[in-house]
């Protein structure tokens, strides 16, 4: 999908979406927390993480360079959890990570998913807000199984 900014989102195709994959990632987790465990699996090996186990990887790009990514991935009830999404830090700001929200919302939609749940942190307010304005509502830690040392925000999104 191409939208009038040039920025398209498509599915993960090859190693070298993978490493931006880990890029993008790696920049903004490292720059408001720490790497954990999880977070190294998930980024050394992200087809097995994800796609292997009945999830998706979404990749924007924009001019050919890809830009931003998100994670969705089944968790065997009829929800999806989104994961790892994340933009270029010189391109944050305008419109990329809302695509990429609706590109993983609507891969998930496509796929039976009744929900969608995150975990995300208060020390990133814009990432909560754009949750917020797609809908997305707060509900209580206990709700989720999350296992995060970052993570103090859960939010789900029914869609059934």
């Amino acid at each position: 999908m191409t939208d009038s900014d040039g920025v398209t989102v498509r599915m993960l195709k090859d190693a070298a979406d993978a490493a931006a994959f880990r890029a993008l990632n790696e920049e903004w987790i490292a720059r408001y927390f720490v790497l954990e465990e999880r977070d190294h699996r998930q980024l050394d090996n992200p087809v097995a993480a994800y796609i292997d186990t009945g999830g998706a990887i979404l990749i924007a790009e924009l001019d050919g360079r890809p830009i931003g990514c998100v994670a969705v991935a089944p968790d065997g009830t009829g929800a999806w959890e989104l994961s790892k999404m994340a933009v270029a830090s010189e391109l944050r700001g305008h419109g990329t990570g809302r695509k990429l929200l609706a590109a993983a919302v609507g891969h998930a939609r496509d796929l039976g998913a009744r929900s969608m749940f995150l975990g995300t942190s208060w020390k990133l307010p814009s990432a909560v807000h754009l949750y917020e304005t797609f809908g997305f509502r707060h509900v209580p830690r206990e709700t989720l199984r999350l296992a995060s040392t970052r993570i103090d925000v859960f939010m789900e999104l029914l869609l059934s």
